[in-house]
């Protein structure tokens, strides 16, 4: 994935107060720091940002005072009620340096007749080269039979990335629907009406 790049403004006032009339200027507080550099308080567009957000893993290129610095995103600060973003915490990073990172897990396909899946685990930590993070893996469980366990080990990880997670771990489960007692007398119940009608 290409870089992602952002214009930034240094910060010169900090606190709350300061916080709050960056955002009202619709603007995103957000600090860079990593490879032994003092950390850097800077401001980032808030549309721009809020846009790029959306892509997990994403590779950004800050743009300030003429430089660039490639970065990750390593947290994100939400104000929960009003849906904004309150604040951004940047790494710094290098090309061909690896980071480790947690990817969503995404399941395609179709499980054998009867059967349902359930996902037991979200992410999967990998660490991989910082100029190429995946957004996410994909689990094919195509055919899969009840009692099938997808396990992190057994997941096809993109090139160059190495997992973290423990390979025992199970991802997803297949199983068959568990049916209550009560629904299987309603079942029976209604054979029955038919039955006799």
């Amino acid at each position: 994935m290409s870089e992602i790049k952002l214009a930034a403004t240094a910060r010169t006032e900090f606190g709350k107060g300061a916080a709050r009339r960056l955002r009202r200027a619709h603007q995103i507080p957000a600090v860079l720091y990593g490879h032994g550099t003092q950390p850097l308080h800077v401001a980032l567009p808030g549309h721009d940002t809020m846009l790029a957000l959306k892509h997990s893993n994403a590779l950004y290129s800050i743009e300030l005072d003429g430089t660039s610095t490639l970065a990750i995103v390593k947290d994100v600060q939400r104000d929960v009620v009003r849906q904004v973003i309150e604040h951004v915490d940047l790494l710094i990073v290098k090309k061909g340096e690896k980071v480790a990172v947690d990817v969503q897990v995404q399941v395609v396909g179709e499980s054998a007749s009867g059967t349902i899946h359930v996902v037991e685990t979200q992410t999967l930590s990998l660490e991989a080269l910082a100029t190429n993070l995946p957004e996410s893996v994909e689990i094919s469980i195509d055919g899969l039979e009840a009692g099938t366990i997808v396990t992190a080990g057994e997941v096809t990880l993109p090139e160059g990335a190495t997992l973290l997670s423990d390979p025992e771990q199970a991802i997803v489960a297949i199983s068959e629907p568990q049916v209550s007692a009560a629904d299987r007398a309603a079942d029976e119940a209604a054979a029955a009406e038919s039955a006799e009608g």
